[in-house]
């Protein structure tokens, strides 16, 4: 826990001795709202720090990774962090069937290789696009943004992928959920998706639950991707219209991580509108943060490039 945290609780700790019983409760209510306000503070700094560190220049978005071999083309973060390359941060790639090379953010973490393809951590970001808009993909690549449909096709049709999704709710709670074989079909067909094997701590929302009722509406397999202003759901409505943002949208659905962003977690509204993970929060919480990133199925790391491996010598 950061030490200005730290001290900031221990210091109230002395002041909640000293309150009678229901004025502590009321005392205890509010500091604990004033921890969520300053831990929300704290992770917008230390996002700010890691956009200063990955761009060079302030405000330069489109300084590409130093690290990077300039001369190398690279058909995903997967080929970058075996060629050396560690850090996460913006990348260029060069995806097959593409006439033209893409800017993507490579995290590093969880083994490293992935291409982050969404993130949801703020609410600056209006995710409540066009078709358009979402087919070229808007946003921030240091902060809130979607990559584009036509990437996620591009990417997903060079090989096998795995789709890793990493969720966070406003206590803190981390919970992720990972498909083999995640798949995006071109514009021609939608962007139908398809996917594979789930593991995970988040529960399998994309495959709509295994209860009788939900599965049938709620599974997203073979589901072609809807906006506002083109609607491809099997609802009688419009889901993306409803639901405040793009997605692949049975009747509706049990995962929607491009809703609204409310900013306390549990909401009321006239439809499940927020950032939704059915199995983990329910339909009446919207996550604090969202992160959906792709990386090959077989992925292994270049133990020749991992500074942890103890190498033997040549003979």
């Amino acid at each position: 826990m950061n030490v200005g945290l730290s001290l900031f609780l221990a210091i109230t700790a002395g002041t909640l001795c000293t309150c009678v019983s229901q004025g502590c409760h009321e005392e205890f209510t509010r500091l604990q709202e004033k921890e969520k306000l300053l831990k929300t503070q704290l992770q917008k700094q230390e996002l700010l720090l890691q956009k200063l560190q990955t761009f060079s220049q302030p405000g330069n978005t489109d300084k590409v990774n130093a690290n990077q071999n300039q001369d190398a083309k690279f058909a995903d973060c997967a080929q970058i962090f075996n060629s050396g390359s560690k850090s996460s941060g913006l990348y260029t790639t060069s995806p097959s069937g593409r006439s033209s090379s893409l800017k993507v953010y490579c995290d590093m973490s969880d083994e490293g290789g992935w291409i982050v393809v969404q993130r949801r951590i703020d609410g600056s970001e209006t995710f409540n696009r066009s078709w358009t808009e979402y087919k070229v993909g808007f946003g921030d690549m240091g902060a809130e943004f979607w990559l584009g449909n036509d990437n996620l096709h591009y990417i997903t049709a060079q090989g096998n992928y795995s789709l890793r999704i990493n969720l966070e709710d406003f206590d803190g709670n981390q919970r992720y959920a990972e498909y083999k074989d995640f798949k995006v079909a071109d514009e021609k067909d939608q962007y139908r998706l398809s996917f594979g094997a789930y593991v995970g701590t988040a529960g399998d929302a994309l495959s709509g639950i295994s209860k009788v009722g939900i599965l049938e509406w709620a599974s997203l397999q073979g589901i072609k991707f809807s906006t506002h202003d083109q609607d491809n759901d099997n609802y009688r409505g419009n889901c993306a219209e409803e639901d405040k943002g793009g997605w692949w949208f049975n009747k509706c659905q049990s995962a929607h991580l491009n809703g609204l962003y409310y900013p306390s977690g549990h909401y009321s509204a006239s439809t499940d509108d927020g950032i939704v993970w059915y199995p983990w929060r329910g339909w009446w919480y919207s996550l604090k943060t969202s992160v959906m990133k792709l990386r090959p199925n077989d992925f292994k790391m270049d133990s020749l490039n991992d500074p942890n491996m103890v190498h033997s010598p040549p003979t």
